[in-house]
C-alpha cells in the first residue's frame, strides 16, 4: 500500500465498521475533544475520473478539504479512502491526517462513516462530518460549525444551506453509536430528523455546492476567477 507520512489503517475489517484500530491521539485533539473525518472513499463515477486528484487553485481537491479540516483539529483528523485509495493516499503525505481505507466502500457513504467512526480514540467527545467534494466550505466555515458545537456541546450542529440541513455537521459521542450503524448511501442525514429536538442549525451556503461534474468544476473556476 502507497505510504504517507499519516497513519494508513484498514478501515474495511468488519462490515459493522469497526476496524483495525484508532487514530493516534495528540495534545491538540486531547485539548479540544473534537475529531474531523474527511469522507473521500467515492468513485466519483459522475466526474468521470477522481476528483480528488483535480487541482483547485493550487492543490488537489483532496489536499486542500484535508487542510481546511486540520486549521480547526489540528492532527485530530481522519481521511477516509476507497476507490483509487493508493492514487490518493500520497495526496496527503504532508497532511496530519491518519488515512483509514474503506474496503466496503461501494456500500456507500454509510460505510465510511462506520469506518471513520470506528478509529476515533476514546477521549473524542464530538466529530465532525466533512465531504471531499464540497469545495467551497472553508476553514472559516468550519471553524463557525465547532464553535456553534462547543457552545452546545450536547448537540448536533449542522449546515443549513437552503431548505437543506446536512453535512459539515458535528455529532456528540452520544450518536456514535448510531453513525457506526449506518448503512447504504443516506449518510447521517436521518440522524437530523430522528433527533431533531437537539439539533442546531448553522447557516453556510457554501455546503450547497458539490463538485460532482466536470461542469461543476467549470463553475468553480469561473467563480474563483472572479
Amino acid at each position: 500500500m502507497t505510504k504517507s507520512s499519516g497513519t494508513i489503517l484498514d478501515g474495511g475489517s468488519r462490515p459493522d465498521g469497526r476496524g483495525a484500530g484508532t487514530a493516534p491521539r495528540n495534545s491538540a485533539s486531547d485539548a479540544t475533544s473534537l475529531h474531523a473525518i474527511v469522507l473521500a472513499a467515492g468513485a466519483a463515477t459522475r466526474f468521470g475520473s477522481p476528483k480528488q486528484l483535480v487541482r483547485i487553485g493550487d492543490r488537489p481537491l483532496l489536499s486542500l478539504i484535508a487542510g481546511r479540516a486540520a486549521e480547526v483539529v489540528g492532527q485530530a483528523l481522519i481521511v477516509v479512502l476507497g476507490a483509487q485509495a493508493a492514487e490518493l493516499a500520497p495526496l496527503l503525505r504532508h497532511s496530519p491526517a491518519c488515512i483509514v481505507v474503506n474496503r466496503f466502500w461501494r456500500e456507500g457513504i454509510g460505510s465510511s462513516i462506520r469506518a471513520g467512526v470506528a478509529h476515533l480514540p476514546a477521549s473524542c467527545d464530538g466529530v465532525m462530518l466533512v465531504l471531499a467534494d464540497q469545495a467551497r466550505v472553508t476553514a472559516d466555515d468550519l471553524r463557525r460549525l465547532a464553535g456553534t458545537w462547543r457552545r452546545q456541546p450536547l448537540s448536533i450542529a449542522a449546515a443549513r444551506y437552503g431548505a437543506t440541513v446536512g453535512v459539515p455537521a458535528i455529532f456528540p459521542r452520544y450518536f456514535f453509536g448510531e453513525l457506526g450503524e449506518l448503512k447504504g448511501d443516506t449518510g447521517a442525514r436521518r440522524l437530523f430528523t430522528r433527533h431533531s429536538d437537539f439539533l442546531v442549525k448553522v447557516p453556510m451556503s457554501s455546503a450547497a455546492f458539490d463538485l460532482d461534474t466536470p461542469a461543476d468544476l467549470l463553475e468553480l473556476n469561473r467563480s474563483e476567477a472572479n
